[in-house]
């Protein structure tokens, strides 16, 4: 990923700490795998599995954070190093929170299974969303690998899918709550698993926007989609 320094220990240090960001995404990504599973089966079982990853997922960035706080004290690196592992940073952070999505849709599993879910309900319609989420997420950890700015616009791009997908669903759920009074403690359940699988595409996105931050050095976030597009096409030029 990084490009190659005078000292070779620094281009490895480099590498380690970013293939240790990729096995975090790896990890979170057989989480919302599992948390995909365990919702289209309501398996308490699957979503037990979920839980237990979410441990593996914590102590990793916790290991990464100290990883990068060592190669900064060690070698004081300036311009695009130390945004490198800035970015390494902040993906990390995004990567463990996405995986507390996949955790809090693993306990909405269970709470569904306990209590029951009307039949009446879509919670397949989820599947969808969070399978979107998912493919954005392991896009934007590819597109990080290789620094990939394109890739990265994409991704921005296709995360409006997924909040169409979210507001879509909310609808049809506030029209289910308002016809039958006695679906709404489920139909809140499934409006929760909704709003993280959101999230998780909000996490894939900020990712996408460190990628330009690092090759770029424009901090893109809160800036409009056509002013980013317009930007990175000028500096292609």
């Amino acid at each position: 990923m990084p490009d190659k320094h005078l000292s070779s220990q620094f281009d490895s240090d480099l590498n380690a700490v970013s293939s240790r960001l990729m096995e975090l995404g790896g990890m979170v990504e057989s989480q919302i795998r599992q948390a995909v599973y365990a919702l289209s089966q309501f398996s308490s079982e699957v979503a037990d599995q979920v839980l237990t990853g979410e441990v593996r997922v914590n102590a990793l960035e916790v290991e990464i954070d100290r990883d990068i706080a060592s190669i900064i004290g060690r070698r004081q690196p300036t311009a695009r190093d130390l945004r490198l592992l800035m970015a390494i940073s902040k993906a990390t952070a995004n990567l463990e929170r996405a995986g507390d999505e996949a955790e809090r849709i693993a306990r909405m599993v269970k709470a569904i299974v306990a209590e029951g879910m009307p039949r009446s309900l879509p919670a397949s319609e989820l599947r969808v969303a969070t399978e979107l989420a998912s493919n954005l997420l392991r896009k934007a950890l590819d597109a990080f690998a290789r620094l990939d700015t394109q890739a990265a616009l994409a991704i921005l791009k296709e995360d409006n899918l997924i909040d169409q997908e979210f507001d879509g669903f909310v609808r049809k759920l506030i029209t289910y709550m308002m016809e039958d009074a006695r679906t709404i403690g489920a139909s809140l359940d499934l409006l929760f698993i909704a709003k993280a699988i959101e999230r998780i595409g909000d996490h894939a996105k900020n990712i996408a926007e460190l990628i330009i931050y690092i090759v770029k050095g424009d901090d893109v976030r809160h800036v409009p989609l056509a002013k980013i597009e317009s930007n990175l096409q000028s500096s292609a030029s």
